[in-house]
């Protein structure tokens, strides 16, 4: 994409038109390399927001985070489970209960999850105040996983690249395509 490229994404979206996938994907890939402004994130997820999310757009969006995460490597298939935050209504952590109820029928579980952001609490907060530690190692996570049956994965160690959408995030205060995204 061209030195132009924030004005056509951000012009697209004011228009009211989709992105494309390779526009979300290189969104997404400018935030996570730090080279995208407060400004054009915020600008970015608003209007994404305002005029929703497509299929196309996300599905850009999670390329870049999975091009830019820190692998696990499990020995078998798990289920992950992560909580879309921000429900509005102030509610319990639904997806940390979900984790825990599926890894106790027998399913091996990764919970992938943070701080509360833009909800009353995160999945970090509910497990912390519990007694678990919420910053393993990632070498650990496959042999807690066939231990417990579940492991959580906490998401600045996994997408320490998403640190750089943390305060535009706060401070917007409202659902964006990140709390689709997990």
């Amino acid at each position: 994409m061209t030195e132009d490229s924030w004005k056509q994404v951000l012009g697209t979206l004011v228009s009211g038109s989709d992105l494309s996938f390779d526009q979300a994907f290189w969104a997404m890939n400018e935030m996570m390399s730090g080279t995208a402004t407060d400004s054009q994130l915020a600008g970015l997820v608003i209007g994404l927001r305002v005029k929703g999310e497509t299929p196309q757009e996300v599905s850009g969006m999670v390329k870049a985070m999975l091009a830019n995460a820190i692998e696990v490597n499990l020995d078998r298939i798990a289920v992950d489970v992560v909580g879309t935050g921000g429900d509005g209504a102030h509610t319990v952590n639904i997806s940390t209960m979900a984790a825990l109820t599926v890894a106790g029928a027998g399913f091996p579980v990764l919970k992938h999850g943070n701080r509360a952001i833009s909800s009353k609490a995160g999945t970090a907060d509910v497990l912390e105040a519990l007694g678990v530690a919420i910053n393993m190692p990632t070498s650990l996570i496959s042999s807690c996983v066939a231990e417990a049956g579940i492991a959580f994965c906490f998401a600045p160690s996994h997408h320490p690249a998403m640190k750089y959408a943390g305060n535009v995030r706060k401070e917007l205060g409202v659902p964006t395509v990140f709390n689709v995204l997990g």
